[in-house]
């Protein structure tokens, strides 16, 4: 999974700016989720459904997440 890195966290009082994978194909079929940069969390939903629910998942879990991915440690 490849993260845009150039994302950056809103100002106070300013709305999340959400970012799709590099990996992301536009296949019709919108299996992708979005991401946005929260200060110590990061927003995670789907996106097909961008005005719906988001998860707020602490950056540092986030980060092990990815980490872990980009291993290719997690099962299939």
């Amino acid at each position: 999974m490849k993260t845009n890195h150039s994302a950056t966290r809103p100002e106070p009082g300013e709305a999340p700016r959400w970012f799709k994978s590099s990996y992301s194909i536009d296949d019709g079929g919108g299996s992708c989720v979005t991401v946005a940069s929260l200060a110590d969390w990061v927003g995670v939903r789907d996106s097909k459904h961008g005005s719906g629910p988001a998860l707020a998942i602490p950056a540092t879990a986030w980060t092990s997440f990815i980490r872990e991915v980009q291993a290719e440690r997690l099962g299939t």
